[in-house]
């Protein structure tokens, strides 16, 4: 029984938005305390929207990690940002990160402009603090609070883990009173497939760098449990077969590298030792080609 003098619960959704590579995703991993959300180097790494729980006693606080919105350049471009859009327009809370370390941009601005219209509770979040001395830190905070009208403005290192906390009282204060969402020991609604597909896509674009970020989408054919062992198979699609040999590597070793990587990840979100089997086919200009995308699952 809770006690009425308690503070009532909350519960509801929120996501971060920015550009890409604002931290979005890892602050996504930080706040629940296990990876949920794929991280890159490379921009524009979410393509799904992935929904992540973090349980308190007082209240339930769902993460929504979304694509980076940006300027599309294929119809597969396109489709992430209606998503972006569709994914704003739902939750109650909009957390704007913007890097302490990088100038505001026409991005930030542009961004900004777009929430101002949306009726969720937006606060600015300075990512990376990690990486900044305090004097400039505090000259960004005071360019970012110029920037919008914004509930709150929270500087918070993912890395480091400072303010963490902080974030995650300041955004749940702002969540309506609602009963619990999702049951106690639940980190995540999607399923495992998806999270599979995620980590073996994550460790592909790991070695190639600036030659294909964009170019890979993984699916998850079949995970079969046997005994204590999970096997699974999963192909990765490139869109010309020159990509293909960058992504197999030479005589399969970049192709191995992948899969070690993504093993190791895989065995830890599942729990279990995975067999894994990769196989990379080429779908080509997925990206472009709306009957491609469907089946790529976008």
């Amino acid at each position: 029984m809770r006690d009425p003098e308690e503070r009532p619960y909350r519960a509801g959704f929120a996501c971060f938005v920015g550009r890409p590579n604002a931290g979005k995703s890892t602050l996504t991993n930080a706040i629940v305390g296990q990876k949920i959300a794929i991280t890159s180097n490379k921009p524009q790494t979410t393509r799904h929207v992935i929904r992540a729980v973090l349980h308190r006693p007082e209240s339930q606080l769902v993460l929504v990690d979304t694509p980076g919105l940006h300027r599309p350049r294929t119809l597969l471009g396109e489709r992430l940002n209606d998503l972006v859009r569709q994914t704003w327009s739902e939750v109650d809370v909009i957390g704007l990160c913007i890097p302490a370390d990088e100038a505001i941009g026409r991005g930030d601005r542009f961004i900004s402009g777009e929430l101002a219209e949306l009726k969720a509770t937006v606060l600015a979040v300075v990512t990376k603090t990690d990486l900044v001395d305090r004097k400039r830190l505090a000259e960004q905070l005071l360019a970012v609070s110029e920037l919008g009208e914004f509930a709150a403005v929270v500087p918070v290192s993912a890395v480091s883990g400072h303010q963490i906390d902080t974030l995650v009282d300041v955004m749940t204060g702002y969540l309506p009173v609602s009963p619990q969402l999702y049951p106690d020991d639940m980190l995540t609604d999607d399923p495992e497939q998806v999270l599979v597909a995620e980590l073996i896509r994550e460790a592909a674009l790991e070695g190639v760098r600036d030659e294909l970020p964009h170019s890979i989408a993984v699916v998850v054919e079949e995970m079969i449990p046997e005994g204590q062992l999970v096997r699974i198979f999963a192909d990765l699609y490139v869109e010309r077969p020159s990509q293909k040999a960058i992504v197999i590597g030479h005589r399969g070793s970049r192709l191995k590298e992948v899969g070690t990587n993504a093993r190791r990840q895989i065995e830890e979100l599942l729990g279990t030792r995975i067999f894994l089997d990769l196989h990379v086919r080429v779908a080509k200009d997925w990206q472009r080609d709306p009957k491609q995308l469907r089946k790529l699952g976008f």
